[in-house]
Formats: structure tokens, sequence, C-alpha cells
């Protein structure tokens, strides 16, 4: 049961990571309503997220290896590079300063449930403003305003904010259009997750079993496979209806969940 468990929680993470509502408020959702014993220290919800990762990688891997391959002599590929370096820099500091107060106090399905209330509100509020994008393609966005990404994507530390939802109506506020919002939020979860992972395998490793390991691939297998499937097709979606469909399911799921945790 804990393996099927595992299957089912990596497909959420894969089907929400990249879309503005909280894989990992879903994950905590689910957790809950499931009853699943994972390893300790909530690690399997953060290191099963390298799955998704690993998928944006995959599909944008072209365009990851000309970076790479540019840098030595490519001004646009470093520019590219310091942007999401840059941008990443805030929420890794703030990760690590703030680690322990969020696992152990924001980590609950009534946080998750009113920011997702409340994350559903922005995005339909944002979503009838009209800002004239003035950043189009991700490989010119100046420094100024990766930063300025950045530090909006601390936000999502509160999980159910949405770390998607942070970086891509944030940059829809600064003034980014809808697809170069979206790719630069796939882009800039590599090196976010990647070292959220990291710093959570590091701070439980001496906690964790060869159970647990495997639980954790299996929860990493199914959301590489679903979240593979999501980037090909949500910047198609968002092309096509925006984001208030995201808002608007946000705050049902929301709304459900607390009147589901008031009744117990």
């Amino acid at each position: 049961m804990e393996y099927l468990q595992a299957l089912i929680l990596g497909l959420i993470e894969g089907l929400t990571e990249f879309i503005p509502v909280s894989s990992t408020g879903h994950l905590i959702l689910v957790v809950d309503l499931l009853g699943f014993q994972g390893p300790e220290g909530r690690v399997f919800e953060v290191v099963i997220q390298l799955g998704a990762i690993l998928a944006v990688c995959l599909v944008y891997f072209q365009r990851l290896l000309r970076m790479v391959l540019g840098l030595p002599f490519d001004q646009g590929a470093r520019r590219f590079a310091a942007a999401i370096l840059i941008a990443f820099l805030p929420a890794a500091l703030v990760g690590v300063l703030a680690h322990s107060f969020i696992k152990s106090v924001l980590f609950s399905p009534w946080v998750v449930s009113v920011a997702l209330i409340l994350g559903g509100v922005a995005i339909l509020v944002i979503e009838r403003l009209s800002i004239r994008p003035r950043y189009h393609e991700v490989e010119a966005f100046p420094l100024r305003l990766a930063l300025g990404i950045g530090i909006l994507q601390c936000l999502a530390m509160i999980p159910g904010v949405s770390r998607s939802g942070a970086t891509i109506m944030g940059a829809l506020l600064l003034g980014v259009e809808r697809r170069a919002a979206a790719e630069f939020s796939f882009l800039l979860a590599i090196p976010t997750m990647l070292g959220a992972a990291t710093y959570d395998l590091y701070k439980n490793w001496s906690h964790l079993g060869v159970e647990d390991g495997t639980l954790i691939a299996v929860g990493f297998v199914a959301a590489f496979f679903a979240g593979l499937l999501v980037v090909k097709l949500v910047l198609g979606f968002i092309s096509r209806f925006g984001f208030a469909p995201f808002g608007w399911y946000r705050i049902a799921i929301g709304s459900a969940m607390l009147a589901l945790l008031s009744l117990r």
C-alpha cells in the first residue's frame, strides 16, 4: 500500500509542479488524506520533485546544452546563466535560514488550504490587470528582472503558494510575456529544486533506510513521466486559456479542504 501511495504522490507531483497550483501543497494535502507514512523530515515530498525537474531538463536539453557550450564565448549565454543564478540565490538563502521553521510550522494542511485560496484570488486579480509585456525572450532578461523574480519566488516557501505561481505571476507583474514567464519558471526550477532536494537529503540522510529510498524512487519515476507530459502541454494551454482556470481551481480545492478539515 505504501508503494501505491508513493506512486500516486509522484503522479500528483509531476502533474502539479509546473502549473501555479502548488505541487508541495497538493502533496501535503494528499499525504494527510492518505495517511502516508514516508521517510522522516518530509524528505519524500521534496526529493521526488527531482523527477519532474529531470523532465524539464529533457524537454529543454538542447537549449541548456547550447547555453553551457556557449558560456566561454557567447555573451547571451553568460547573461542567461547569470540570470538563472541570480534568480535562484534569494530562495536558496531563505531556504537555508528558515528550513526548520518551514518544515515544522508551515507544512500544515491548514496553511496550505488558506494559501491555495489566497493565491487563487491573486491569480484572478493579476489576470485582470492590463500589463503591457516588455520582455519576450528568457535569454534576454536583464539581471534586475531576474533578481525581482527570484525575490518573489521566496513567497513559495509557504506551502500552498506555489513556486511556479510565484515566479510566473510575479514575472507577469514585472512585464514579462506569458510564455516567457512560464519558460523562465520552468528553467529556474532546475537549480531551485535541485538545491532544495540536496539540502533535504543532507539534513535527513542518517534517518533514511533502504525502504525509504525505494519509496522515493517510485515517486521520482512517477513524477518524471507525469512532469514530462505536463511540460509539453502546459505552454499551449496557457497561451490559449491564460491562468484564470488555475486560480478558480485553487480556490475550489482550498475551500473544499478547509471544509473537510473543519469537520475533523
